[in-house]
């Protein structure tokens, strides 16, 4: 998987993430990991903008995440707090990527950050 430097232009916060591009990765995402690191984060990332194909399961997680979902200009155009073992959580808007990181970070992403991205 690529790795990505991801810099939120407003908090300053900056995570280093993975993107899973195809369908395996993409379903399996973080399902079965302990923990996820402070400032790591995974990201589902499809071909063009949708809700239906960025929609995302919390079944089998063992802890909650922050759930930001991303325009494909890189802006945040949703998020929510996702609960270990719900269902589904989708977009209200369209979005090309859903960055999925540690809870503690869902205040440090607001709708409408922009986010510049870096190659690692």
């Amino acid at each position: 998987m690529k790795t990505l430097l991801l810099t939120n232009t407003r908090s300053k916060v900056i995570i280093t993430t993975q993107v899973a591009k195809t369908f395996f990765p993409k379903l399996y995402g973080l399902m079965f990991r302990k923990e996820i690191a402070p400032n790591s984060g995974l990201i589902l990332s499809e071909n063009s903008e949708s809700i239906l194909n960025t929609s995302i399961h919390m079944l089998f997680m063992n802890f909650d995440i922050a759930a930001i979902w991303i325009s494909k200009d890189w802006v945040v155009v949703d998020k929510c707090l996702a609960k270990k073992w719900h269902l589904a959580y989708v977009s209200h808007i369209p979005a090309m990527h859903v960055l999925e990181l540690p809870a503690f970070q869902f205040n440090n992403f607001l709708v409408g950050d922009k986010l510049e991205i870096q190659t690692a």
